[in-house]
Order: C-alpha cells, then structure tokens, then sequence
C-alpha cells in the first residue's frame, strides 16, 4: 500500500490524512446540496462538517483513550476510532443545531447520505495505509498489508486472537480480508439507498433511522472478519454491540416518525 505520500524533514503527508481530508470536504459538498433541498441555508452546512470534524476527532481519540485505558492515545496519531467519533460528532453537530434552532430530524436526514460517502472515503484511507484490516484467508481475495499498522505478520495476528498456522514463523506476512473495502463498498451502496429513499419525501427523521439501521447491520457483519483485540463481551467486540443498539434505535425512530407523520 501508499502509506506515506511523501516525506519533508519532519513533515509527513500520509494517505490517510489526504483521504480524510477528502472525506470531509466531499461530505460538506453533499450536505450543501441536501440542505438547499429542504430549505436550509447551505452555509450552515460547512459549519456542520466543522463542528462534526473537532467533535469526531476528540470522540475517536477519548474513546480510543477509554477503550484502551492508554490516555498517552490522546496525544498520539493513531486511534481514530468510528464509533468515538460519531458520537463525539453527534454531541458537538446537535450542540450546533440546536443553536442556531434548525429542525434536527430535518438537518439528521441530510447529514446521513454525507455521513456514508465521508465514510466511504475514510475506509479507503485507512486501506491506503494497511490498517483496520481483517483476518488471515487464503481466498482471492485477500490482501498483504507488509507495511500495514501494524503488518499483517504471523506474530501480529495472534496478537488480535486470529487463527495462524502456530507452525508459521512470527515475521510471515499473511493475507487478509481487506474489510476496510468491505466497508467503503457498503456505505457506497447505504448512500444509493439513502438517496432512492429522499426522493420518496418520507416524514423528517425517517432517513437517519434508516441510516442507523443498515450502518449498523453493515457494521455488525464486517466485525465478525475484522482482526481485533477488543472482544471484551465474549466473542462480539465493542463496536458490534454499539451496532446493535444502533439497529435498534433506528428501527425505533422510524416507527416513531412515521407514526406521527401518518397520525
């Protein structure tokens, strides 16, 4: 992979950065649109990708921080988790919102299509730079990250509890499933969704539910092949349980919008 772009003394201009950097901008073009298209001034929306950005990355560093109970993590490149992120994102867009008194359910449903292409990109950031991957398989579709975070070595698979070959040398670099294009590919496809479902003008607060619902199946899913060191609730890991109570909540907030838009 591309790991790094290039390199100026002690400046370093890494992949991930570019695509995250994308990832935001992209996002922001997207939200302007669907916020012009239900009446909201599209300058609020760069203001939302903002205040979404500072409150992601203190939420993905802090959960990370928690996760790990490593508050060095604060102070370091790595540990910018999603769901960390999202919720920290979540608190800072609502805290805005509510500022400037424009409709949440409203804003929320142009936010999800952003949320899902911002994700897309990120994904392919972090697949860019060998991390987030997935584990070992012998399929075609595996892929060798040598210089990933860390490699893909023997030694750092069992590491995240994967099953290695224990004949296998620890400096064996393996395949694994690339789950990080397993889930740019989903968010993609949870963006057409979303899109299709606009156009059917459903009740405001209707197409985050759905959002929730199928990112946190898609999110769920992929979980099961990522390679990870964070199954603290037996075999599912944090995030898969976040994802549940994703699902459920979305489910519950389109019930609740749409019976009241039908009332």
């Amino acid at each position: 992979m591309y790991p790094t772009l290039f390199k100026i003394g002690d400046f370093e201009l890494t992949t991930f950065g570019v695509m995250m950097a994308a990832s935001f901008f992209v996002a922001g073009w997207i939200l302007s649109r669907e916020f012009r298209r239900r009446n909201i001034p599209d300058d609020y929306a760069w203001s939302v990708v903002v205040y979404g950005a500072i409150g992601g990355i203190l939420g993905a560093k802090i959960y990370y921080a928690i996760l790990y109970q490593s508050w060095d993590a604060l102070f370091s490149r790595a540990g910018l988790v999603w769901y960390g992120g999202m919720i920290g994102g979540l608190i800072a867009v609502t805290w805005y919102l509510r500022n400037q008194r424009i409709n949440w359910f409203v804003a929320a449903d142009a936010i999800a299509p952003a949320l899902s292409i911002g994700y897309m990109l990120g994904r392919i950031g972090c697949f860019l730079v060998g991390d987030d991957y997935g584990r070992p398989t012998d399929s075609w579709v595996g892929i060798a990250f040598p210089e990933g975070l860390p490699p893909t070595t023997a030694y750092h698979l069992r590491e995240f509890g994967a099953d290695v070959d224990p004949t296998l040398p620890a400096d064996a670099v393996l395949k694994v499933h690339p789950t990080q294009l397993y889930e740019s590919g989903g968010a993609l496809l949870i963006f057409f969704v979303l899109v299709w479902l606009a156009r059917r003008r459903p009740a405001s607060g209707v197409i985050f539910g759905v959002f929730l619902v199928l990112f946190g199946i898609e999110r769920f899913l992929v979980e099961i092949l990522r390679a990870k060191d964070d199954r603290f609730i037996g075999m599912f890991t944090v995030a898969q349980v976040i994802s549940a109570i994703l699902v459920i909540a979305g489910i519950l907030l389109v019930v609740k919008r749409k019976g009241r838009a039908e009332a």
